[in-house]
């Protein structure tokens, strides 16, 4: 019990010491010992202690070890970080912000992190933890002394964003878009717009005040429908003319995009290197988000070049294989079908400077009865555009090149991330750009990991 309380204490009082990879582990860190796919996390207990943890969590008994004292046994470590976060999110007074949509979460979060701390002190969930177990992790690592605290809030299936959101109860929500993601289990977008809602429902969370939210779609709509039957107190339309804050005018320079933004009822002007969509979007949210709480909008313009690219997000990688330069841009993340046509037609518009063009493109994984046409749309997507080599992978992609003849891009299959690099190590002759996107867990996200040692070594 003593050891309980004090632990308890210890991450409640503190920021950034939990964490659920002993590879992550720095001096006076809690390692969360955790049931894996392969190994329970005890395996690496001592390891945590040798990098320098002050205590480790597990929910399974240690036969022995030289650290007993600093180990804490729970039966149940589920409910125990579920009470434990609730305590923790109870003690904090800060300005609490919701992110959830299908796709784009990660990067919407990182642009008000990024914007947000030139002048206040921010909390954001690490990475893409937005499942329950990395809610809960995010909330145990809150700084209680931050003024916002940012958190993203995922979901694959019904009724998960009610459980999370009771537990986060964010006051201003950002939903980024409905697009065809998790159709295997939500069936259609409607059903996932309906999910997505549930993050501002008063009977899930009764502090739910500001919603800043994308029109465009009539899934988009109907969420917008919902929250005024919820009457809250603001909701944004962000997206079109017909809403309060969208792209207003682009023109080309010499170098740069001068890129114009209708924000509520201000107009702001912006120089961005690349016009891709995903950037504008996000400015567009966060420009949003600064005018309405009245904070100064000129760390958004002044600082529009340094903000961070996100890896397996658009992040880009510059390194010598077999003696030629290589780009990656890695958008190896996630996919699904909007995200996968919009990166396949911004790589198009890259300038190839004298370089070869790879497209790899890997499975979308999670679409249901309607997988293979959207992987054949992709194909056709493909073809209105030209590039040195498109390589394919994943069973849903042989099965819609099947379907077709006499393609004007060079197309080759490969089902493994070895026989992708085997093919790359053959077929480079030249400085090659690659542009590379699927979703997580696919063998083009597994090359993507081996080719970038390439750069570290």
């Amino acid at each position: 019990m003593i050891l309980l309380n004090r632990i308890q204490k210890y991450i409640i009082n503190s920021s950034n010491k939990l964490k659920i990879s002993s590879k992550d582990i720095k001096k006076n860190d809690v390692f969360l010992a955790l049931e894996g796919s392969n190994k329970h996390g005890n395996k690496y207990i001592n390891d945590a202690f040798r990098a320098g943890a002050k205590y480790c969590i597990t929910d399974k008994k240690l036969k022995k070890s030289n650290s007993f004292e600093k180990i804490l046994f729970v039966k149940n470590v589920q409910k125990y970080l579920l009470d434990l976060s609730e305590i923790k999110r109870s003690s904090y007074q800060g300005k609490v912000i919701g992110i959830t949509g299908s796709a784009g979460k990660t990067s919407l979060k990182e642009y008000l992190k990024y914007f947000l701390s030139k002048k206040f002190k921010v909390s954001a969930s690490i990475k893409s933890y937005n499942n329950k177990l990395g809610v809960m992790v995010s909330i145990l690592n809150l700084n209680l002394n931050s003024d916002y605290a940012i958190f993203e809030i995922g979901t694959n299936n019904f009724f998960e964003i009610r459980d999370l959101t009771k537990l986060v109860k964010p006051s201003q929500i950002f939903i980024t878009n409905i697009l065809s993601a998790h159709l295997e289990n939500f069936i259609n977008k409607k059903n996932i717009a309906k999910e997505k809602a549930d993050i501002f429902k008063k009977q899930f969370n009764p502090l739910s005040e500001i919603l800043y939210l994308q029109k465009k779609s009539k899934e988009e709509e109907l969420i917008y429908l919902i929250a005024k039957k919820e009457k809250l107190k603001k909701i944004i339309s962000i997206g079109n003319k017909e809403g309060e804050s969208y792209l207003k005018k682009i023109k080309k320079l010499d170098s740069n995009y001068e890129i114009i933004l209708k924000i509520l009822n201000n107009n702001y002007k912006i120089l961005l290197p690349h016009c891709e969509q995903k950037i504008i979007s996000n400015l567009i949210f966060v420009l949003t988000f600064f005018d309405f709480n009245k904070l100064d909008t000129k760390i958004i313009v002044q600082n529009k070049f340094n903000i961070p690219k996100i890896e397996g997000r658009g992040s880009i990688h510059n390194f010598l294989f077999k003696k030629f330069k290589i780009k990656l841009i890695d958008q190896s993340y996630n996919a699904n079908p909007e995200t996968m046509i919009e990166s396949i037609e911004n790589f198009s518009f890259i300038k190839n400077n004298s370089r070869d063009k790879f497209l790899i493109l890997g499975n979308m994984n999670e679409l249901g009865l309607s997988s293979l046409d959207y992987h054949i749309k992709i194909i056709q997507v493909i073809e209105k555009n030209y590039f040195d080599q498109v390589i394919l992978s994943g069973d849903s992609f042989k099965k819609a090149l099947s379907i077709f003849s006499n393609l004007k891009n060079k197309y080759v299959y490969k089902n493994k991330s070895n026989s992708i690099m085997s093919y790359l190590e053959k077929n480079v002759h030249k400085n090659t750009i690659i542009m590379a996107k699927c979703s997580n867990a696919t063998e083009v996200n597994n090359f993507v990991k081996k080719l970038k040692l390439f750069k570290k070594g």
